[in-house]
């Protein structure tokens, strides 16, 4: 029964019915999970239909079932050229050329990663400034096409992220309450992060952007709880990330601060004030718990109080001390690290330690 699926899906693929070959292969699947075969051709439909990372997922798992077969590395490597992840592009059409009997699209793909490889090497150049013309007001007419454009909404996305760094890795946070293990799919590239969630009854949620700078999958892991998917991403790079999301801007590489007192745990930011008040802070938490609404800094303060509330009576002198002491640019849970000396401040990379005056 699976060779007369696939033999219908290779005809609706020929007649440019991408989503009905899809759809045939996937049952053709179901029937002989263990066929190679199977899952590249798939992959070659979904690269028709822009499906690159769920192309990248079957290819992958071709090679894993048939380690010999050419094609599913061509299948991974017009995907990973589609995503821009060049060098994962260029590491699997290598490996399929030594596979393949016709090398030459191979080699073609190849030169043509390693042209777009260097083009990444170097930054855009500077446009020079238009030079100015003498031009009367009355001779400069509109764009009719410009002004008659509509103006499209731009559809608010279903789930809301953020991200903060440490110097070996990123951490992103995407708030989906509710959503299911099952439901969830997230895929780790060269320099792509592909977070699928596609809950029974609803519309997909995909969230895969192009990184600012390369990871290491290996050392890529995610986490998904009541209220949100927390993904690690281990940087390839100890580079600060000025966003997330990939810009020609020039990555600064960023200095080591670790800190004795904290370990592994979140980093800690620095506030405008040096003295906390706790209570507020309590009653500010609580009321955010409440309403699920917790973020940014309201989610980091209801890290520490954790800390603090489950903490010792030493822990808790020294988180106020040196919080003090340090101008809230420094939370230390040893007291005996900092009850014998006055905590000097620490302010991060880019910022200048001022003096209170009162």
């Amino acid at each position: 029964m699976a060779s007369d699926l696939e033999a219908k899906a290779k005809e609706a693929f020929v007649e440019d019915h991408f989503e009905l070959a899809v759809e045939l292969l996937t049952q053709a699947i179901d029937v002989d999970p263990k066929h190679a075969e199977l899952y590249a051709d798939r992959a070659q439909a979904n690269i028709k239909l822009n499906n690159f990372t769920e192309a990248i997922a079957d290819a992958n798992k071709a090679i894993e079932l048939n380690p010999s077969l050419s094609k599913a590395y061509l299948r991974k490597g017009t995907a990973c050229m589609k995503l821009e992840e060049y060098q994962t592009a260029k590491t699997a059409l290598e490996m399929g050329a030594t596979l393949s009997t016709d090398k030459s699209r191979f080699l073609n793909l190849i030169k043509e990663c390693d042209k777009l490889i260097a083009e990444e090497s170097y930054p855009m150049p500077i446009q020079e400034k238009a030079t100015t013309l003498d031009v009367s007001p009355k001779d400069v007419q509109p764009d009719k096409d410009l002004t008659e454009q509509p103006i499209v909404a731009v559809a608010k996305p279903k789930y809301r992220h953020e991200f903060y760094q440490k110097p070996d890795e990123v951490v992103v946070t995407i708030f989906a309450k509710g959503a299911s293990k099952e439901n969830i799919t997230v895929d780790f590239g060269e320099q792509i992060l592909s977070v699928s969630i596609n809950v029974p009854g609803e519309d997909a949620y995909t969230f895969q952007p192009r990184l600012f700078g390369k990871i290491i999958s290996s050392r890529c892991r995610y986490e998904v709880l009541s209220t949100k998917i927390e993904i690690r991403l281990g940087k390839a790079e100890p580079i600060h990330w000025n966003s997330l999301e990939f810009t020609r801007e020039v990555a600064v590489a960023q200095r080591a601060n670790i800190s004795s007192v904290i370990g592994s745990q979140r980093p800690t930011y620095p506030s405008s004030k040096p003295k906390k008040d706790w209570d507020k802070l309590e009653a500010q938490v609580k009321k955010e718990e409440k309403d699920e609404k917790l973020d940014g800094d309201a989610a980091l303060n209801k890290f520490f109080r954790e800390i603090y509330q489950d903490a010792d009576e030493d822990t808790r002198r020294a988180m106020k001390k040196s919080f003090v002491e340090s101008n809230g640019t420094v939370l230390s849970t040893n007291w005996k690290e900092v009850g014998t000396k006055k905590v000097e401040g620490s302010p991060p990379d880019g910022m200048e330690l001022r003096k209170w005056e009162y």
